[in-house]
């Protein structure tokens, strides 16, 4: 039974997907200008190549974002349901959070958060 229901909705989202693409492919305007292959900053026409590599340091500043960002989406239901889980639930939040500070501090000490 539950393989039914996976199938059909494996099924059911290949479907939606690709009959989305087609409709988008089918309805959109296409027109061919080179200015569109362009990179565009500003209304400033770029001079040299656009293709620059970016310091590791802004990589690893919106990684160590997403880690944060994601503990707080993990607190809010916890903290909705505080009463439900009792103590249990606020030592494993605890432990959560120790945790992650962990990773903040060793972040801290190799200079990750430092804009050199």
């Amino acid at each position: 039974m539950n393989e039914a229901l996976f199938l059909v909705a494996l099924i059911t989202a290949i479907v939606m997907v690709v009959g989305a693409l087609v409709i988008a492919l089918l309805i959109s305007p296409s027109t061919t200008n080179s200015q569109k292959g362009e990179p565009y900053e500003c209304g400033i026409p770029t001079r040299g190549n656009s293709w620059l590599p970016f310091k590791v340091g802004y990589y690893l500043f919106a990684i160590l974002f997403l880690m944060f960002d994601v503990e707080a989406v993990f607190l809010f239901p916890w903290a909705v349901a505080l009463e439900a889980v009792g103590v249990q639930g606020l030592v494993t939040v605890i432990i959560f959070i120790f945790i992650l500070g962990l990773g903040l501090a060793y972040a801290w000490k190799k200079g990750a958060l430092e804009w050199k």
